[in-house]
């Protein structure tokens, strides 16, 4: 049986935030960190999709171990869906979140249309390339400034309509139960007893590595 799930990443905040979501699956989650140092993936996708891929494959094949993980950003409908899959380096490699934020005001001031939505794809891959794959998006609009101490990211800048405040001014119980982050994960629980079959059954098999993403994009469970 599969016991271990290794969440790749260092990101601490979002290791609390996977923490917080699905601590009580029967699966320690584990995170990188808890292997010391690995090879860096080198995330060149040009969508969520391939980076998320690309990170949990690069990172099961490296530790033999499935592993879960995840790409997201901020997608701005003014800004022809920047910063998108370079989020997390839109004011430079190294950026700060306080430098991204910036950078996005920048851009944005004297804008109208300020439409956004935070956009998750979860990929749990294992050594041999098959991959399940999880969606989640959450919608709303960018702040003028900067509003709330909470979160990471964009958050202060990123206003939810239904709660009336931005996500960096929201408490963590309530942003993951509609973040982007927190709806896939929603969708990985929903399906967590099948996702745990596929998992064994797909260690036990031991197949060659398919680095076709394509093939395995959707939740085919027959596969």
């Amino acid at each position: 049986m599969v016991d271990i799930l290794v969440l790749a990443t260092t990101n601490k905040n979002k290791v609390k935030e996977f923490q917080e979501m699905v601590g009580d699956f029967p699966i320690e989650i584990r995170s990188v960190a808890d292997f010391g140092p690995i090879p860096e993936c080198i995330e060149d996708g040009e969508t969520f999709d391939d980076n998320a891929y690309k990170k949990a494959l690069h990172t099961a094949k490296i530790l033999g171990l499935p592993a879960i993980a995840d790409d997201s950003g901020l997608v701005v409908e003014a800004l022809d869906g920047a910063p998108g899959v370079y989020s997390a380096r839109y004011a430079g490699e190294n950026a700060t979140d306080a430098e991204n934020c910036e950078k996005l005001l920048k851009e944005m001031k004297g804008v109208q249309n300020r439409k956004a939505a935070f956009k998750c794809v979860l990929s749990i891959a294992v050594p041999s390339g098959p991959a399940l794959t999880y969606e989640g998006s959450c919608e709303g609009t960018i702040l003028e400034e900067k509003r709330g101490e909470s979160g990471f990211g964009y958050d202060p800048l990123f206003y939810f309509e239904e709660f009336g405040k931005s996500f960096a001014e929201c408490n963590s119980e309530e942003k993951n139960r509609v973040s982007h982050r927190g709806k896939a994960l929603a969708e990985v629980r929903k399906e967590f007893d099948k996702v745990m079959v596929w998992l064994n059954q797909r260690l036990s098999e031991e197949k060659p590595s398919k680095p076709d993403h394509e093939e395995y994009e959707s939740n085919d469970w027959s596969k």
